[in-house]
């Protein structure tokens, strides 16, 4: 079964990740035409390795962002991803859920999102909001027509489990499961609340529900805290990428979804001598026309 490669920003599988000790702005020295000519070149390379997963059709890669509002999810999906076979990739927002969906169980509308085999699926946000912003809000459970009632931190345990359970089952069926939290600081968020207010071209990203939210910082970062320790495992890992510099974490993200793939050593399927026998009746047929 797939296990993830190393990483500087790995989440330990140990419950020993903290959110305080997690950086939010690249290493000293890191320049931005560092950052971009890197993204530059893993961008060529994860083309050519979408091609190769997509003709061999045995692994799919699911990528799962989370983060909280203005950390840059949209932007470094559409970066990263920029330069894919749009025929290779797919990507599903999760927003607040419908009257069907909260009728099913709470893996049920992303399972059925989940990339088929050869394909890259990328989930912005994703069942991981029941157990952050549903954690953050527990009143929204009411609308969740739940069989049983919530028992406190036993329930959100219960959630972990299950999604372990999830995951595991989904690594061992091939798919490739890595997860990003997209790490900003609270400082550089007010920034960005700012830009989106100051400029005309970015009113429409700017939502009181956003101050809101902010509100909730520290019950968000507990809430982070306990997620990444309870499910980050080798065949599923959370990488903790600091978001306070957009090239530098667009460039990280590419990196470890390249490195990856890479260790799947996809390829072109190899032909039989029967079949390349038939390849050549043919060319033969072809030229004979």
């Amino acid at each position: 079964m797939f296990e993830a490669t190393a990483s500087p920003y790995l989440v330990s599988y140990n419950d020993e990740f903290r959110v305080t000790s997690a950086p939010t702005s690249p290493p000293a020295g890191t320049t931005l035409d560092e950052s971009r000519s890197n993204l530059k070149k893993l961008k060529k390379q994860l083309s050519d390795l979408q091609r190769r997963l997509y003709a061999q059709n045995k692994f799919s890669i699911l990528l799962v962002f989370q983060a909280m509002d203005a950390a840059g999810k949209d932007s470094t999906i559409r970066s990263v991803l920029t330069g894919v076979n749009p025929a290779g990739f797919q990507v599903f927002s999760f927003k607040q859920p419908s009257a069907e969906e909260l009728d099913h169980d709470f893996l049920w509308r992303t399972a059925r999102r989940l990339p088929e085999r050869g394909r890259i699926g990328v989930f912005n946000r994703s069942y991981y909001e029941e157990v952050l912003v549903v954690r953050v809000h527990p009143s929204y459970l009411s609308q969740q027509n739940l069989p049983y009632p919530p028992d406190g931190e036993r329930f959100w345990q219960q959630r972990f489990a299950s999604i372990r359970e999830h995951e595991k089952h989904l690594a061992r069926a091939g798919v490739v499961i890595l997860k990003f939290w997209l790490n900003v600081s609270k400082e550089e968020q007010k920034k960005r609340f700012f830009a989106r207010i100051d400029e005309p071209r970015k009113n429409w990203k700017f939502s009181e529900s956003d101050v809101r939210e902010r509100g909730h910082w520290d019950d968000y970062m507990k809430a982070y805290e306990d997620t990444l320790n309870a499910t980050s495992r080798p065949w599923a890992p959370w990488y903790a990428i600091p978001a306070d510099n957009k090239p530098y974490m667009r460039a990280q993200v590419a990196d470890t979804v390249v490195g990856n793939l890479a260790q799947l050593r996809p390829d072109y399927p190899k032909l039989s001598a029967e079949q390349e026998a038939d390849l050549g009746s043919m060319r033969k047929r072809l030229e004979n026309e």
